[in-house]
This record gives structure tokens, sequence and C-alpha cells, in this order.
């Protein structure tokens, strides 16, 4: 009897809003075995970890870790910053709920349980066209953190690669939820805006409610968003 190979396994970031919850269908679909990683990091509110849950047990994983790293001890940010209000109006330049160094931590943190696992891949939900100009979603970083990923780990040196996946890095939000839809994600499961209440309902008014509904308005899909 020929003993059948085993799927390979991918670390796959997941904040329970629509981009991840994509991502994961993605590698799901591509026939990995998903260890999902949803931090909470002293966010204004939880209810994007519940939907996070919500989305791991519809898709399937095979773990869910949720990890506790209090970025709201440094603030700086409106997503960390009580004091700091979220803008309800586009801006210029890097707005305020930009987190510093969030992504950056996400990744490392991702590379180790990656590491322990035995995962060469990490998947991440960073878009760099229909996005609020954080400079930790473009492919620049993403690639960056590659080259680091296989400098800093004893697998690196030893000769294996770890592969940093972006797959909607060059995606607008409506081919994002029509990919998402054909792989069949439920986007009512997801949390995407910046001051959702406690139940999850969305204010409707921030960059990130702004960007999914325009998403879902050009991809001729229903928004089964919940609006306060």
């Amino acid at each position: 009897m020929i003993e059948t190979s085993k799927k390979q396994r991918a670390v796959v970031l997941l904040s329970g809003g629509l981009d991840s919850a994509t991502v994961l269908a993605i590698a799901r679909d591509q026939g990995y075995e998903c260890y999902a990683l949803s931090m909470d990091y002293g966010q204004r509110h939880q209810s994007e970890l519940t939907a996070a849950r919500r989305v791991a047990e519809a898709l399937g994983v095979t773990a869910h870790q949720l990890m506790p790293i209090a970025l709201n001890v440094f603030g700086g940010s409106a997503l960390t910053d009580s004091t700091i209000p979220v803008p309800e109006e586009p801006g210029e330049g890097i707005p305020v709920t930009y987190v510093p160094a969030r992504n950056t931590l996400f990744l490392s943190l991702a590379l180790g349980w990656a590491e322990v696992i035995g995962a060469r891949d990490i998947f991440i939900g960073v878009n760099a066209l229909d996005y609020s100009g954080y400079p930790d979603c473009r492919p620049e970083f993403v690639a960056a953190f590659e080259t680091l990923a296989n400098l800093a780990t004893k697998t690196g040196v030893e000769g294996e690669r770890f592969r940093i996946r972006a797959p909607l890095i060059a995606l607008n939000k409506a081919e994002i939820i029509r990919l998402g839809i054909d792989l069949g994600v439920d986007y009512a499961l997801t949390t995407s805006c910046y001051q959702a209440d406690e139940t999850g309902a969305a204010c409707g008014r921030c960059d990130s409610c702004r960007l999914r509904a325009h998403g879902f308005r050009a991809a001729g899909i229903a928004d089964p968003t919940r609006y306060r």
C-alpha cells in the first residue's frame, strides 16, 4: 500500500475581516492544511476576534491560535488608543488608523509558529490597491520580510525557504469579494469596521467600512454587513 503524502501546512493570519477570510479560503483551496493565527493586540473592539473564530470554524482550520500582544501599551494609533478618534472622512497621507509595526510583528509571530509546526508558507491578507495607504501593506514590505524570514531562522539557514504569500496584493476589493464568493466565503461572518460595537455592527463611516461597501457595490453583490 502506497502511503499518501501529507498536506503542506500553512500559517494564515486571520483578523476576522473580509481580506483575511478570503486569504484563508485561498490557502484552503490550494490544498494547504491551515493553521490560523489571530492577534488580540489591544484593538478598540473585540468583535473582530469573535468574527475570526467564526471564520476559522466555518472554513475548517486545523488549529486556531489567539495570541495577546498589547500594542495599546504604546498607543500611537486610533485603533489602539481610545483618545484618538477614528476618522470618518477621507484624509491625506497615512491615516491615524495605521498601527506602528503591526504587520511586522504579526508576520514575526506567524514565522515563529510556522517554524515550530513545519510550515513553510505564511499567508497574509495585505492589499495595495483598495487600501488605506499603510506602508506595511506594500509588495516591497512583503518581499523584504520574506528575505528576513530566511535569514533569521534555523530553517532558512539550513537551506529550506519560507514563503510569504500575499495573494490579494494586486486585487481591488471587488475582485477580492468575487474571488471569495467563488471559494464559498460567507462575508456575513466577517467584521471590517474600525469601530464596530460589541455585537459587531459596523459604523458605515470609517475608512474600512467605506472600502468594504464600495467593493460590494463594484462587485454587484449584496452587502451582508450589519450596520448600526
